[in-house]
């Protein structure tokens, strides 16, 4: 932070980039959202931080799209957590952006999988870091100070939000439909 104070004229600058490089020093984008906030105010920390998040998503988009070994990794890792029968839309990834445990790449990962292509997945990405952004940039002096009950009627007011964003169809791959099915079959056979 002290050296974005005194960094004049290139403090935003540095700051996207410490926003765009963020995941290799570990820094949740909360944390930087709410530092940009309190160091820009509402309007510009909002600003650098979608420009700072975005310009990470897309690095991301690259890494995945160079390393598929990495990309089946973090795939086995989002079933794990996320599930793979119904995909997110935009809205609910955005909330779940703003939620501080998810994982940010996780979502971006499902990000991916929704969009067709680059310019796609670039749009959406756009679309679901703005809220994250607005909020810790908006907050970022009040967040450290919000009560305990304030926090759990936020997050109450998220899930709901998240519950009401999803996309209403299922999509079962032809293959996973007769994998399970069969799975099931084995499970009968074996004796108790």
């Amino acid at each position: 932070m002290e050296v974005l104070k005194f960094s004049g004229i290139f403090a935003p600058l540095l700051f996207i980039l410490l926003q765009a490089f963020r995941q290799f020093f570990f820094l949740p984008v909360g944390l930087i959202c709410l530092t940009g906030g309190i160091l820009f105010g509402a309007v510009a920390g909002t600003l650098y931080s979608v420009i700072g998040i975005t310009l990470s998503s897309v690095l991301f988009y690259f890494g995945m799209k160079s390393m598929p070994k990495l990309m089946k990794k973090i795939k086995r890792l989002q079933r794990k957590w996320i599930g793979k029968r119904m995909p997110f839309s935009v809205g609910q990834i955005a909330i779940l952006k703003m939620i501080p445990f998810m994982h940010f790449h996780l979502l971006s990962l499902c990000l991916i999988e929704i969009s067709s292509n680059f310019k796609e997945y670039t749009k959406a990405s756009i679309i679901s870091n703005i809220p994250i952004a607005i909020f810790y940039s908006s907050f970022g002096s009040i967040m450290l100070s919000l009560s305990l009950i304030t926090s759990a009627l936020l997050l109450v007011v998220l899930s709901v939000l998240f519950y009401l964003l999803r996309r209403k169809e299922w999509v079962i791959k032809w293959s996973e439909f007769f994998e399970e099915e069969a799975e099931n079959r084995e499970k009968q056979r074996m004796p108790a």
